[in-house]
């Protein structure tokens, strides 16, 4: 009986070894690429181009960052993304969690028909050139509503809310809280809200960085350079080095100069663009073990 409970222990022992160690190649395989490009960001990228730059940065230098922030373009296109980012958010929360509230309620007869509505929208539009001639119709080309009015609400994350606060809020407790005199408003800022924490977090986040990586919106409709997000502004200093670096390129040494630089500053666009959304994740991080699994779990 004994040597049979140590055979399945050392089993188990086994197992968890394996796993651990699958775990981990894992976590390397993810986490390694990213290490990477922060060390290549300062390091002299003739040695990252050649391999020699592996665990640990080589001959550092600042200077992509240097080239980068001296451009005055990139602090606008911060002030300009991080606006879009924070009254963008905001106002897709107060569309999207009220509707996802009203079409959860069983009482409100029309959910059905205007949920069809919402998710016909999911796969069919007009396609770009309709939708581009609407926006000019509706005058809000180059302004900072075509960040914002458009994607007000995201279908999909409508979906999820509606599904959470269908499966996660018992009808009791809103019976009870009628009983009180508690009208279908204070209900769901009083009682709603506070119970969604792990939805309005995880929900708000990708919000947030959709906003921040909004690429197109800006290629498209914008191009009074003022209002440009930091995506555009970073894409116009990285395509200006490449060409630089180009252009030097039959330059002998001058060309390697270029090269190695532009390379650098390639580098650290990518860690300007992802820094700032990368350093959120660990403050909401306690709502995600709930919140990835919100709307899959009935009851």
């Amino acid at each position: 009986m004994g040597h049979t409970g140590w055979r399945v222990s050392g089993k188990e022992i086994t197992f968890k070894m394996m796993l651990a160690f699958v775990c981990t190649i894992i976590f390397l395989l993810i986490a390694y690429p990213l290490y990477f490009i922060v060390i290549a960001s300062f390091s002299d990228s003739t040695l990252v181009s050649t391999g020699k730059v592996l665990f640990f940065p080589k001959n550092i230098s600042l200077f992509g960052y240097r080239e980068i922030f001296q451009d005055s373009r990139i602090w606008t296109g911060y002030r300009n993304t991080v606006f879009y980012t924070l009254f963008g958010t905001l106002v897709n929360m107060l569309f999207t969690l009220p509707a996802a509230y009203v079409l959860s309620r069983r009482e409100f007869r029309p959910r059905r028909v205007i949920m069809f509505f919402f998710v016909v929208t999911m796969f069919f539009n007009g396609g770009l050139i309709p939708t581009y001639l609407l926006m000019k119709d509706l005058h809000l080309t180059n302004t900072i509503w075509v960040f914002i009015i458009p994607f007000s609400v995201n279908v999909f994350y409508l979906i999820i809310a509606r599904t959470f606060f269908e499966n996660s809020l018992p009808q009791e407790l809103h019976e009870a809280a009628v009983m009180d005199g508690c009208s279908h408003f204070t209900f769901f800022v009083k009682v709603a809200l506070p119970l969604s924490k792990a939805l309005i977090s995880v929900i708000g986040l990708y919000y947030l960085v959709g906003h921040w990586n909004d690429f197109f919106t800006a290629l498209i409709y914008i191009r009074d350079n003022s209002l440009q997000p930091l995506q555009i502004v970073l894409r116009d200093i990285l395509l200006s080095n490449q060409v630089f670096a180009g252009g030097a390129g039959t330059g002998g040494d001058a060309g390697g100069y270029a090269q190695r630089y532009a390379d650098q500053i390639k580098y650290g666009v990518i860690i300007v663009s992802t820094l700032p959304i990368l350093m959120i994740y660990p403050f909401i991080q306690k709502y995600f073990e709930k919140g990835v699994m919100i709307g899959s779990i009935k009851g």
